[in-house]
């Protein structure tokens, strides 16, 4: 695959003209975040909020401490785990895969189950409940410590062993482990700690505070950067292991590079808004389909914006503006990413092109 010939100008040509338009998207989308919700703030409202006029003060706590973190937090998350799932669909040419396939989110889940439920099972579960930002921090700790422990063990594997299915099976086995001690834990807890626990599950954007916006952010940050220094050895990839190698890619390197990246940014989105699903198999399929393209080149900075995009949509869906109703983010994600796995798997590699076997 040549993508430095007239298909690859073509498709950066439409980066250059789409571009704009998504940007702008994922600008009013952003600012439709901040206004819309159980409560509604007055656009007139927003402009003297940004420009120092003053307005109620419920609007302007609703927006500076509840609203803005929450949007700022649905763009990095959804544009991380869009570009995590596309790394692990290149990383295994499977159309399929997502940035959970190693089992980074069961380790997360486990760690968190085990900060949530065995403090339970001691009979001071509900600490959690009233103790704030420490306890928010904790469960983020816990889970960023469960992901990568799980990340030690793929690495320690992968060092061991050649083949990236092999890799693929013990990350989906670690991932049925996982879920089992959970599940055994969930058997021993009180009532509040599963309550905790399961609302936990659900997703969600708005957990996050002021104070861990700026760790979560710079966390991302790197994974892009480095999702970005790695486009090259990506399209290699898809011309496969030999082709790549003898262009002169350490494939080994790269391989740990990729994982590593893909437990990054799937680690820190699960520590901070809990496991959510379809965002990561879904959002790579939708830009192949906009770009018409398998470069990377286009891909990446195409899943962080189109990511971004997605996840305020499904924020803004489930606070069900103008209710005091919130879905869970997982259940609007699945609405949306089911049918697309659906469409994938009907049209073939059409719009998988360069990711399938």
């Amino acid at each position: 695959m040549n993508f430095s010939g007239s298909d690859s100008g073509d498709s950066l040509k439409r980066l250059t003209l789409v571009l704009p338009v998504i940007l702008i998207v994922l600008i009013a989308l952003f600012i439709l975040d901040l206004l819309a919700g159980s409560v509604n703030i007055p656009l007139e409202a927003f402009v003297k909020m940004l420009t120092g006029g003053d307005v109620k003060t419920t609007w302007e706590n609703i927006f500076w401490d509840w609203r803005l973190p929450k949007a700022i937090t649905a763009v990095f998350a959804g544009g991380a785990l869009a570009l995590a799932g596309l790394l692990m669909q290149t990383f295994f040419r499977n159309p399929l895969a997502d940035p959970y396939i190693l089992g980074i989110s069961s380790g997360a889940s486990l760690g968190v189950a085990l900060v949530m439920l065995s403090a339970g099972a001691c009979g001071v579960g509900a600490i959690f409940a009233t103790i704030g930002f420490i306890g928010d921090l904790s469960i983020s700790v816990a889970a960023i410590i469960g992901s990568f422990a799980v990340l030690a063990l793929i690495l320690i594997i992968s060092s061991k062993i050649k083949s990236n299915i092999t890799i693929l099976i013990l990350g989906i086995m670690v991932s049925y482990i996982s879920s089992a001690i959970v599940t055994i834990l969930l058997q021993f807890s009180d009532e509040s700690s599963m309550h905790s626990y399961t609302a936990w599950t659900f997703g969600s954007f708005s957990g996050v505070t002021w104070g861990q916006v700026p760790i979560m952010v710079a966390l991302l940050l790197v994974g892009f950067i480095l999702s970005i220094c790695t486009v090259k050895s990506l399209n290699a990839l898809l011309l496969g292991e030999q082709y790549a190698e003898s262009l002169g890619m350490n494939y080994k390197t790269t391989r740990i590079l990729i994982i590593t990246n893909t437990a990054l940014m799937a680690g820190v989105v699960t520590a901070f808004c809990g496991p959510i699903g379809f965002l990561g198999i879904a959002v790579p399929h939708l830009c192949r389909a906009m770009f018409v393209s398998a470069d990377h080149r286009i891909l990446v900075p195409g899943c962080i914006i189109v990511g971004g995009i997605i996840a305020l949509c499904t924020d803004i869906i489930s606070h069900l503006p103008g209710t005091d109703i919130v879905l869970p983010i997982n259940a609007i994600t699945a609405l949306f990413g089911a049918p697309v796995v659906i469409w994938v798997i009907v049209r073939g590699t059409k719009f998988g092109r360069g990711v399938t076997t």
